[in-house]
């Protein structure tokens, strides 16, 4: 016999429009003029322009039992309009008006249409006596270098990612096939694996002399010891003098470790940053605004709201339409208003904790601060608190901030003190900076250094945040110093 039992559980549920507040909160600047305008082409009953007080109160019951009354009532819809006189009443009013513009234009350079290497190489590919099927192995193969130049993937992992994306088997040796054709593209090294099979490749596309044959011995031999800067050694098993030795090596650090270097500054987006706030300083005090310069204020369309309430006699299936059109207008003009307040409280509460950066600018004076303690402070949950930092932008006198880089971990002194470990990285690379070039300081003399002024580091932890701030090791630093030496007496 079947028992029936009622249960209680609690559940969290979304909403749908919960959802969307999120997407739109994580919008930027940009992205939110985008999806502003695409609202006003879209919606009808959307407008832009300031809001009318009066059109912003809702419906009321009574409006409503009025509204079912008006379109039971209501005519015909052929014999209430005349469709050919609404043809131009389709077209929104923005797009007729000549002010729509602001009044200083700024002139936008316009984006122009460059290249990848990956295109260049395409080209190259097409010149050559290929099948269809080599073509398409080749475009695949193609698409998977990275930005550096370097086809990283294994030849078993192509074959079976082409094999499925072509739908027909792919035998690994056709992957080597064509893998060893790309190689012979330009640039030189396109298509490397490693860093080794990449300064090999540059050094067989040069005229065959005795010092291209040791460095080719070299690469291919002692690539550790290369790495690590230990040429003594290299010398001493290759038997190779000291003048020798520093021609070899000045062979081999003219060659290009990637095969392709990306160049931001002619980048076919031409991005560039539009700070989401904006921090005015008045009388000793800090104040936040938001940047929504080219955002336009929006409003309900009268005449669409006339209709949601009934004051507009209309047909059953107009006058539904009309009101989830004017609901979604109300839904999204709200949603914007949440998304600046939301964005001032967390602004404004990052202002408080971090007042003393922001009065100077000082990378010292940032204290330590996660998206617990911003959450905690405006009581939110901290998935919000990243969906506002993130790819956001503060203008300062200082400079446009990142706010995520204001979001640091901290370490303790010894005095007991709580810094920021972006205070001890400035450190760490302000020692590396006035290091004596000749004799680099290992990392555990960093450690010592550190000990003197201070702070408790260990040996790990300055490792990590050199590599975090892209310094290399001491032997590396110095083999850099050397190398640069030598291409200035060349």
């Amino acid at each position: 016999m079947l028992r029936q039992t009622q249960t209680q559980k609690q559940g969290l549920r979304i909403a749908p429009t919960h959802i969307q507040m999120l997407n739109l909160l994580h919008l930027s600047s940009d992205e939110l003029l985008q999806q502003i305008q695409k609202e006003l082409e879209e919606n009808p009953a959307l407008e832009d322009g300031p809001q009318n007080p009066e059109d912003a109160e809702p419906a009321t019951a009574t409006d409503e039992f009025e509204a079912e009354d008006a379109y039971d009532d209501a005519p015909e819809t052929e014999e209430l309009y005349d469709y050919d006189s609404l043809v131009d009443d389709d077209i929104p009013s923005y797009k007729t008006q000549s002010n729509n513009y602001s009044d200083q234009d700024d002139y936008v350079r316009p984006i122009a249409q460059l290249r990848s290497f990956r295109d260049d190489c395409k080209d190259q590919i097409h010149c050559l006596p290929l099948s269809e099927r080599q073509r398409q192995i080749a475009e695949f193969m193609l698409d998977s270098i990275d930005d550096d130049g370097y086809l990283r993937y294994g030849s078993e992992d192509l074959a079976d990612d082409i094999s499925f994306s072509l739908n027909s088997f792919i035998d690994v040796n056709e992957i080597e096939e064509i893998r060893r054709l790309i190689q012979r593209l330009d640039p030189p090294g396109i298509g490397a694996r490693d860093l080794q099979e990449c300064l090999l490749m540059q050094l067989a596309q040069k005229e065959t002399t005795e010092t291209v044959l040791l460095a080719c011995t070299i690469v291919e031999d002692y690539m550790h010891e290369i790495e690590t800067g230990n040429y003594d050694r290299i010398a001493r098993l290759m038997g190779l003098e000291h003048d020798r030795m520093q021609e070899v090596l000045r062979l081999i650090v003219s060659l290009q470790p990637k095969p392709v270097y990306s160049d931001t500054s002619s980048s076919a987006m031409n991005e560039y940053i539009v700070p989401d706030f904006i921090l005015q300083y008045e009388s000793g005090s800090i104040r936040v605004i938001l940047n929504s310069k080219n955002a336009p204020e929006l409003r309900l369309s009268r005449t669409m709201l006339d209709i949601a309430q009934g004051k507009a006699k209309t047909d059953k299936s107009t006058y539904q339409f009309v009101k989830n059109k004017v609901d979604s207008a109300k839904w999204f003009i709200d949603a914007i208003q949440q998304r600046e307040n939301t964005m001032l409280n967390t602004m404004n509460a990052i202002l408080r904790l971090q007042y003393d950066y922001f009065q100077t600018g000082e990378i010292t004076a940032l204290k330590p601060m996660i998206l617990k303690d911003v959450a905690d402070m405006i009581g939110m949950d901290i998935s919000t608190i990243s969906r506002v930092t993130s790819t956001r932008y503060v203008q300062t006198p200082f400079g446009i901030i990142p706010l995520k880089q204001l979001f640091t971990e901290r370490t303790t002194r010894e005095d007991g003190e709580e810094v920021s470990t972006m205070e001890v990285k400035e450190l760490i690379a302000s020692i590396i900076e006035d290091e004596d070039k000749n004799h680099t300081l290992s990392d555990k003399e960093i450690v010592d250094l550190l000990h003197r002024r201070g702070y408790s580091i260990a040996r790990r932890t300055v490792v990590k945040y050199r590599d975090q701030l892209n310094i290399p090791s001491a032997k590396l630093r110095k083999w850099t110093e050397t190398a640069n030496k030598n291409k200035l007496r060349i």
